[in-house]
C-alpha cells in the first residue's frame, strides 16, 4: 500500500526546541554573570538542572506528562485555557520560574534584590520567543511534500503554546489537519490521538507514515497506531525507548527517497 498521509511532530523535528532552550538559558546567564558576577557556563547548567528538579516534584507534573508539557516550556508558556488543569498549571508556572531562578542566584552564593529572579525569568521568556526557527530545510521539505501528500501536524503540549509556536513557524496552513494533546486531553504514545488525527485526513494507519524525534512518544506512539515511523535523530534530544524505528534519518530531506521506497513496493 503507498503512503498517503504523513504525520510530523512540531518541537524538535520541524521547529527547534532543545537548542534553543539552551540558547536562552545561555543568554540569562550572560546577563546574571554581568549582573552578579556569576561565572555564565556554572549558572546555566546550575539553571538548567533547577528547573528540570523543581518540574519533577511539582504538583502539575502528572499533567505534564500526560499531555507534554517540559520543565522549559514551563518558563515561558502562557498555559491560558479554562480546564481546572490548565488553570493549575498557569498559577504554578509562575511561581516556578521565580523560584527557578532565585535557587539558581543562591547556588552562586551572591546577593540579589527581589526583583531579580523575576528579571532573568522575564529575560528567558522574551529570549526563548525571539529565538524560534526552523530545522534545516523544513520549509523546502514540508510545502513539497503538501503537494504530494495529506500533510499532518501531531505534537504534544499545551494548546496556546503549541499554536504560538505553528504560528512563528509559518507552516500552519501548509497542513491538512492539526492536533494537538492538549486539546484532545491526551498525548502520544497513546494510539487514539493518531487515529483522530488519521481520520481527519481520511486515511487509514497503513497509508500514514509518522516523522519524529521522540522514541518514548513519536515512535512508539505510531507502533500503537499501526503506523510506520521515522525517526529523526537530533544531537541534544536523544532519548532511550524500547522500540525500533522502520527508518531512521538525520535530516528532514531524506524523506523522499524513504517515500520513494514505498512507491517501488507499491508499483507505481
Amino acid at each position: 500500500m503507498s503512503i498517503r498521509a504523513i504525520l510530523f511532530d512540531l518541537d524538535d523535528t520541524l521547529a527547534v526546541d532543545e537548542a534553543v532552550s539552551h540558547e536562552s538559558f545561555a543568554h540569562v546567564a550572560t546577563i546574571a554573570s554581568k549582573n552578579f558576577g556569576v561565572d555564565e557556563d556554572v549558572f546555566a547548567r546550575d539553571a538548567m538542572a533547577i528547573a528540570r528538579d523543581l518540574w519533577a516534584s511539582g504538583e502539575c507534573r502528572p499533567y505534564c506528562r500526560e499531555i507534554g508539557i517540559s520543565a522549559f516550556e514551563c518558563l515561558w508558556g502562557g498555559f491560558s485555557g479554562e480546564s481546572p488543569e490548565l488553570s493549575a498549571l498557569r498559577g504554578w508556572a509562575q511561581a516556578y520560574r521565580k523560584e527557578v531562578f532565585q535557587a539558581t542566584l543562591k547556588r552562586q552564593c551572591v546577593e540579589f534584590s527581589t526583583e531579580a529572579p523575576e528579571m532573568l525569568s522575564a529575560e528567558f521568556s522574551a529570549s526563548r520567543r525571539a529565538r524560534q526557527r526552523l530545522m534545516p530545510k523544513a520549509r523546502e521539505i514540508i510545502t513539497g511534500l503538501a503537494t504530494t501528500h495529506r500533510l499532518g501536524l501531531l505534537t504534544n503540549g499545551a494548546p496556546d503554546l503549541q499554536r504560538e509556536k505553528i504560528e512563528a513557524s509559518g507552516l500552519g496552513s501548509v497542513f491538512h489537519a492539526i492536533a494537538i494533546s492538549g486539546e484532545h486531553g491526551i498525548g502520544k504514545p497513546k494510539p487514539e490521538i493518531f487515529h483522530h488525527l488519521l481520520g481527519e485526513l481520511g486515511v487509514a494507519p497503513l497509508e500514514a507514515l509518522m516523522v519524529g524525534n521522540s522514541l518514548e512518544r513519536d515512535i512508539t506512539g505510531a507502533r500503537n497506531a499501526g503506523v510506520c515511523s521515522i525517526w529523526i535523530k537530533v544531537p541534544g534530544s536523544e532519548e532511550h525507548a524500547d522500540v525500533a524505528p522502520d527508518h531512521t534519518i538525520t535530516c528532514l530531506d531524506e524523506i523522499p527517497r524513504i517515500l520513494g521506497q514505498y512507491d517501488l513496493q507499491a508499483g507505481k
